[in-house]
């Protein structure tokens, strides 16, 4: 019988990968009930116990503006895994993924930015 020690470096990756998968069931929420609440029809929750505070805010604007920071939010987790086991990867990986995630970065602020002025 051979027993598998499990790494701190894999046990903090895994913990990553299920935070991963979690936020992106958020997001995927937030996407169905904003844009039901926003384009198609209001879900009449007001005083439920089980109503998201966010909700009551929603507008198209606003809902750019979560779901940029959502996907920030996603992609700051799979770039701390990727930089947890840089020593397996190239730099001009790390390099690649660090300016994208900048990219969504300035993206948000951007579309955050313009949302406020208008």
């Amino acid at each position: 019988m051979s027993t598998k020690h499990v790494t701190d470096t894999e046990l903090m990756l895994v913990v990553l990968g299920l935070i991963d998968v979690v936020m992106i069931s958020n997001l995927l929420v937030m996407v169905i009930v904003g844009g039901w609440e926003t384009f198609i029809s209001k879900l009449g929750l007001d005083a439920h116990p089980d109503q998201p505070e966010w909700l009551s805010l929603v507008n198209a604007g606003v809902l750019k503006v979560k779901l940029a920071t959502a996907i920030i939010g996603i992609s700051s987790i799979h770039l701390l895994k990727t930089f947890i086991n840089a020593e397996t990867l190239d730099e001009k990986t790390l390099l690649w993924q660090t300016v994208i995630h900048m990219g969504l970065v300035l993206s948000a602020i951007a579309i955050a930015y313009t949302e406020k002025i208008t």
